[in-house]
């Protein structure tokens, strides 16, 4: 902040606080309200909490245009001096001029622009500036003017990123097939996994292969795919922004980070699986419930580029049903492994007995609950 020495004759020296000379553009220095002190101050990610609003000071000059991007959830909010001029009708891409969407009667100058969303933190670090504006439609809203922007139109933002992503794990399936097709058939063949008989073969087989770590991780890379395609942001744990500050406007990180944390997941699960086994007194079962969960997982995962596909081929017509379907199959894939790790549990014991039924709860069904918390009800 700036200090302005400002003297009144007769009166003692005082000193007023000043907003900062805005810059050209949008930039990453964001305020935030500190209500102790009735005053904004610079927020430092890492050190202040994450905030519904976000301030910053902009210069708007007459007929020149102050184009900007960014993402934003639903419901999402931009103000100008307290006055409402655009919110989201629902997660997608943005590119607004905020030259354009200047209230009538507001002069050019410098203004305060607010970021806010009611119920989560806006994600400020997707706000960029940008050379590409798309025309937007102006309507009115009650003692406000609302801006209903349109979505960009070269499609989502880093689709180029998510195709070579996509084409990458197809590289990778079908190098994998071809290297280990008789192993890679006992999983994915839909008879060895509807079968009675031959169901049971993989759960005897060793699960630390070669085949199987590979296919977890292209699994990994799958999902973590279609989590930052429809805008699920693993970050929110506390924990996991302390640890990993990435932004979500840097999508190929986002993507690799993700594939990581869901790889790692995968693979930690077994540890803990042992633990709750040796304190359960059930760990002859741990091993079977892993296998099948690791079964399960890479089955249900061969179809997430399919469904990657499709989102990217109809989410700018149809956003909204893309989204709920992105989201319906991720959690059907989540329910389906728990569903299926009890039928399978329940062919070697009985699930009635109230210990093994508290057991299948704190390893599969309470975590069930806190993935669907995290990817599905994000939005």
């Amino acid at each position: 902040m700036w200090l302005a020495l400002h003297t009144v004759a007769g009166q003692a020296t005082e000193y007023r606080p000043l907003p900062p000379a805005p810059k050209i553009g949008i930039s990453d220095e964001w305020l935030i309200y500190d209500e102790a002190a009735n005053r904004l101050i610079l927020y430092l990610p890492g050190y202040h909490s994450p905030a519904r609003a976000y301030y910053q000071w902009v210069s708007i000059r007459q007929k020149q245009a102050f184009p900007i991007t960014f993402t934003a959830r639903k419901d999402q909010s931009l103000f100008l001096d307290n006055r409402l001029i655009f919110t989201a009708p629902g997660p997608a891409s943005y590119s607004l001029d905020l030259a354009q969407l200047l209230p009538p009667g507001m002069a050019t100058g410098s203004h305060l622009l607010c970021v806010w969303h009611p119920e989560t933190a806006p994600d400020i670090s997707s706000f960029a500036n940008s050379s590409l504006v798309l025309k937007v439609k102006v309507g009115k809203a009650p003692s406000a003017t609302l801006f209903a922007a349109q979505t960009r139109a070269h499609g989502h933002q880093g689709e180029n990123v998510f195709l070579c992503f996509l084409l990458l794990i197809g590289l990778f399936y079908g190098g994998i097939r071809a290297t280990y097709q008789p192993s890679f058939a006992r999983i994915y063949q839909f008879e060895n996994w509807w079968g009675k008989g031959k169901d049971q073969e993989f759960l005897t087989k060793p699960t630390a292969t070669w085949l199987n770590i590979l296919l977890i991780l292209v699994f990994s890379l799958s999902l973590a795919l279609l989590l930052v395609a429809i805008h699920t942001n693993i970050q929110t744990i506390v924990i996991l922004r302390r640890l990993f500050d990435v932004p979500e406007s840097a999508i190929m990180v986002r993507v690799l980070l993700y594939t990581g944390l869901i790889a790692g997941f995968v693979l930690g699960k077994y540890l803990f699986l042992e633990l709750m086994g040796y304190i359960f007194d059930v760990t002859e079962l741990v091993m079977m419930q892993y296998r099948e969960f690791v079964r399960t997982f890479l089955f249900m995962g061969l179809f997430l580029p399919v469904v990657m596909v499709l989102y990217l081929s109809l989410n700018q017509t149809l956003p909204e049903a893309v989204l709920w379907a992105s989201n319906g199959v991720v959690s059907l894939m989540l329910v389906g492994t728990v569903v299926r790790i009890a039928r399978t549990l329940s062919r070697r014991v009985s699930l009635l007995n109230l210990h093994l039924f508290s057991y299948l709860c704190a390893t599969e069904v309470i975590p069930l609950l806190v993935l669907l918390k995290l990817i599905v009800f994000t939005y």
